[in-house]
C-alpha cells in the first residue's frame, strides 16, 4: 500500500480538495486498493470541521464528494506511516521540514512539483477570495493528480504489476 498525504494550512480548502481529487485519480485508474489518501493542516484550527462549504461545492461541480472530510493537524506518527506528504505551499513544506525526523524528509515535497508544466510552486490559498479560486485550485490539484499518480506507478507499483503473480 502506498500511502499520500495533502497537507495545507487548516485542513479545509486545499488538501481536502486534493484529497478527494487524488482519490476519484486512483478509483479512475483502478489502484483504490493500492493506494491510500489522506489531508491534515499544519494548524489545529479546523480539526472535526467539515471542508469549506465553497470547497466542497466546487468540488461536487466536478464530481467529488468532500462533504464527509474533516479536519485534522499532522501527527508525528504521519512521518512514519505516509510515503508522500504533499504540501500545498512552501510556507506549510517550511513548517513539516521543521516538524519531520530528518529520515524521514525525502518524503516531503510541494504537491506542484508533480506538475512541472505549469510554472508554479504553491498551490494558492482560495479562502479570502471568492469561488473562481475553489475552481483554480481545482485545475491545479487535477493536473498535479496526474503527474503524482505517473510518479507512483513508476516508483512503487512497477514491480507489482509485472510480477509473476500479477499476470
Amino acid at each position: 500500500m502506498v500511502n499520500v498525504l495533502f497537507v495545507c494550512l487548516g485542513n479545509i480548502c486545499r488538501s481536502p480538495t486534493a484529497q478527494g481529487v487524488f482519490e476519484r485519480t486512483v478509483a479512475d485508474a483502478g489502484l483504490s486498493s493500492q493506494i491510500a489518501v489522506d489531508s491534515a493542516g499544519t494548524t489545529d484550527w479546523h480539526v472535526d470541521e467539515a471542508p469549506d462549504p465553497r470547497a466542497i461545492r466546487a468540488a461536487r461541480g466536478r464530481g467529488i464528494d468532500l462533504s464527509r472530510q474533516r479536519g485534522r493537524q499532522v501527527q508525528a506518527s504521519d512521518f512514519e506511516r505516509f510515503d508522500y506528504i504533499l504540501a500545498m505551499d512552501r510556507e506549510n513544506l517550511r513548517t513539516l521540514q521543521r516538524l519531520c525526523p530528518s529520515r524521514h524528509q525525502h518524503k516531503l515535497r510541494l504537491f506542484l512539483h508533480y506538475a512541472p508544466h505549469l510554472g508554479l510552486t504553491d498551490v494558492p490559498d482560495p479562502y479570502y477570495g471568492g469561488p473562481q479560486g475553489f475552481d483554480d485550485v481545482l485545475n491545479l490539484v487535477e493536473a498535479a493528480s496526474a503527474g503524482l499518480l505517473a510518479d507512483i506507478r513508476s516508483n512503487h507499483l512497477r514491480s507489482n504489476v509485472d510480477s509473476p503473480e500479477k499476470r
